[in-house]
C-alpha cells in the first residue's frame, strides 16, 4: 500500500513538473508577443487571434483528448505532450509570421489540453486525497510560468525575443525525460468512456464558464486600464503585470491549502465559500476597492483550480470514471477564458470595467446559487 502510495505521488510530481516546463513558452509569450509582434512577423491584430486560438482549439478538442488518453494511456500521452511543448516552444523562437505562429498555438492548445488530462487523471487515482494531490500538483506547476515571466523577461532583454525561446525550449525538452520517469500503471485510463466536448454543461461548469471569463477575460483585459487612469502609462502596465502574475501565486498557494480542506472537511462547503469569496473580489473592484478586491478574486481562484476536481470526484461512485466529466469541466471554463477576451474588449467601448465586474459579481451570485440548488451542489 505505501509503494502504491509513493508511485501515486510520484507520478503527481512528475507529470505536474512536465506540465511546469511545458508552460515555460506558453507563460513568457502572453508578456512578450504584444511588445515585439514585429519580431515575429505579426501585426497587433494578429496578436489576439495568437494568444486565444489554443483556448479555442482546447474547447473543442478535449472531448478527442480524452478519449485518446483513455485508449492509449496516460504515461504515453504525456511523452508525446512533452515532445509538442517543446517543438511549440521553438517554433516561436525560429518560425516567423502568422502561418508558422499559428500552427505553434495549435500545437500548444492540444498540447496543454493533454496535459491537463493527464495530470487530473493521476491526481485522482486516490480519491480520498484529490483536493491534496491535485492542489500539489498546481503548485508546482506555477514555478515554470513564474520563473518564465521573471527569468524569461530577463533574458529577452539580453539576447532578445525570438532567441530567448530558443533557449527556453532545452529546459522544456527536459520535460521528456521527466514523463519517461513516469509510473506505467494509467490508472483512470483503464475505465471505457467517451467524454464529448463541450458537452450539456452542469451547474458546476456553468461556475467555471463564469470563472474563465471573468477572471481571463474582464480582470485581466480590463486592470491595467483601470490603473492607467491615475499612474503613467509604464507604471500602470507594471501594476497590471505584477496582479496578473499573482494569478500563478495564488494557485501556487490557496490549490494545495484548500485541496486539504476540502478532504478533510469535504469539498462542497469549501467550494461555495471560495466561489463566494471570488465574487466578492469582483465586488470590491467594482466598488474602487482595486487592489484588495484583485488579490481576493485571484486567490480564491487559485482555490477552486483545485475544489473543482475534488467536488467533481468526490460525488462520482467509486466505479465511475473521473477524465470524462473533468474534461467537460476545463472546456467550459475554456470557452469562457476565450470568450471573455474578446467580448470585455468589445464592451469596454461603451461599459466601464467597474460596471463589466459588477456585473460578474451578479453572473457568479446566479451561478452559485444554480449549483447550491442543483442535485450536484446538493450531494455530500
Amino acid at each position: 500500500m505505501a509503494d502504491t502510495t509513493n508511485s501515486g505521488w510520484r507520478a503527481i510530481i512528475g507529470s505536474s513538473s512536465v506540465m511546469s516546463l511545458a508552460l515555460l513558452g506558453d507563460a513568457l509569450l502572453y508578456a512578450v508577443l504584444p511588445a515585439y509582434a514585429a519580431d515575429f512577423g505579426l501585426t497587433l491584430p494578429w496578436v489576439g487571434v495568437m494568444l486565444s486560438a489554443n483556448r479555442f482549439v482546447r474547447v473543442f478538442a478535449y472531448g478527442v483528448l480524452a478519449r485518446l488518453t483513455l485508449r492509449v494511456g496516460v504515461r504515453r500521452m504525456c511523452m508525446a505532450a512533452a515532445v509538442t511543448a517543446t517543438v511549440s516552444t521553438a517554433l516561436y523562437g525560429f518560425g516567423q509570421g502568422p502561418a508558422v505562429i499559428l500552427a505553434a498555438r495549435i500545437l500548444w492548445g492540444l498540447t496543454y489540453g493533454v496535459l491537463v488530462l493527464v495530470t487530473l487523471s493521476y491526481a485522482v487515482e486516490y480519491r480520498a486525497q484529490v483536493g491534496t494531490r491535485v492542489g500539489v500538483g498546481q503548485a508546482i506547476q506555477r514555478i515554470g510560468p513564474v520563473f518564465a515571466l521573471f527569468g524569461g523577461a530577463w533574458l529577452v532583454g539580453i539576447v532578445g525575443p525570438n532567441q530567448a525561446f530558443a533557449l527556453l525550449a532545452i529546459p522544456t525538452a527536459l520535460s521528456l525525460l521527466v514523463a519517461y520517469t513516469l509510473p506505467r500503471a494509467d490508472g483512470e485510463a483503464a475505465k471505457r468512456s467517451k467524454p464529448a466536448s463541450l458537452a450539456r454543461p452542469k451547474p458546476i461548469d456553468v461556475l467555471y464558464f463564469l470563472q474563465g471569463y471573468g477572471v481571463d477575460g474582464v480582470f485581466a483585459i480590463s486592470i491595467t486600464l483601470i490603473f492607467a487612469r491615475e499612474a503613467s502609462l509604464a507604471d500602470a502596465v507594471m501594476g497590471g503585470s505584477a496582479l496578473l502574475a499573482m494569478r500563478h501565486f495564488g494557485e501556487a498557494i490557496a490549490a494545495p491549502l484548500f485541496g486539504w480542506v476540502a478532504d478533510r472537511f469535504g469539498a462542497r462547503r469549501v467550494f461555495i465559500s471560495a466561489a463566494a469569496l471570488t465574487m466578492i473580489g469582483f465586488i470590491l473592484v467594482a466598488a474602487g476597492v482595486t487592489i484588495i478586491g484583485a488579490l481576493t478574486m485571484l486567490l480564491f481562484r487559485g482555490a477552486l483550480a483545485s475544489l473543482g476536481p475534488a467536488v467533481i470526484t468526490q460525488s462520482l461512485d467509486d466505479d465511475e470514471e473521473a477524465i470524462g466529466p473533468l474534461a467537460r469541466m476545463q472546456a467550459w471554463r475554456d470557452f469562457g477564458a476565450a470568450c471573455g477576451p474578446l467580448v470585455t474588449g468589445f464592451l469596454l467601448t461603451f461599459l466601464s470595467a467597474e460596471v463589466q465586474h459588477a456585473a460578474m459579481a451578479v453572473a457568479l451570485a446566479g451561478g452559485i446559487l444554480f449549483w447550491a440548488l442543483s442535485s450536484d451542489g446538493r450531494t455530500r
